[in-house]
């Protein structure tokens, strides 16, 4: 996701990574906070593992009933319908990884005092689940992978090649054509009055060079 939004005006490009769900946000329809953050004209939204958290994490940690994680299989290609028809461009990547790269991840997450935080207390629990989570994510494309919003499959072990085969694969996908932007001319910068004169440096509190 990063590496998608780096480039881009952060105006109309942004990341919707929602947490858990307020007492308030519970008693909703499961979609609605979701919807506060889809895109108007113009704009890109990244979702960070999005409504499908229910088919996930929810599901293979109980967090929702079997009663809602069914509504939700069959409750979501009508949602995401409803999105495409309405003009909104959906695309779904699964970044798939093999288990030998998943567990050298786990093991320099853990070890690497720079990556540890990406390391959850959810994920070290989710890493005993792994049989549980392949079973979720089958049922999950076989209920969720449509005609009008299917499922791309990333090959994700060497993440450099998954990174630019997702964003050229999502440049195919997206219409767009080549905007000529106006030419900016800088103008001259006005002479410094000649009463002025810039205090020294050791006047002021500085950053000592130790680079």
């Amino acid at each position: 996701i990063k590496r998608i939004t780096e480039p881009l005006n952060p105006r109309v490009c942004r990341i919707a990574a929602l947490g858990t769900p307020s007492p308030k946000e519970k008693t909703q329809w499961y979609f609605q906070r979701y919807v506060a953050q889809l895109p108007a004209g113009g704009e890109i939204v990244l979702f960070d593992r999005s409504w499908y958290n229910r088919a996930g994490v929810e599901h293979v940690m109980g967090f929702c009933s079997d009663e809602e994680y069914k509504d939700f299989l069959h409750a979501c290609p009508e949602f995401e319908h409803l999105l495409v028809r309405s003009g909104i461009i959906l695309i779904k990547y699964w970044f798939s990884v093999s288990d030998e790269v998943q567990e050298e991840r786990f093991r320099e997450r853990a070890e690497n005092p720079l990556k540890r935080w990406k390391l959850s207390p959810m994920d070290l629990l989710s890493r005993d689940k792994w049989v549980e989570y392949s079973q979720a994510k089958d049922t999950m494309f076989m209920h969720t992978d449509t005609r009008h919003a299917p499922w791309y499959v990333v090959n994700a072990d060497v993440k450099e090649r998954a990174r630019l085969n997702c964003i050229r694969h999502m440049l195919q996908k997206i219409p767009y054509h080549s905007v000529k932007l106006p030419e900016i001319k800088l103008n001259k910068r006005k002479k410094i009055p000649s009463g002025y004169v810039r205090p020294p440096l050791n006047a002021q509190n500085i950053v000592p060079d130790f680079f």
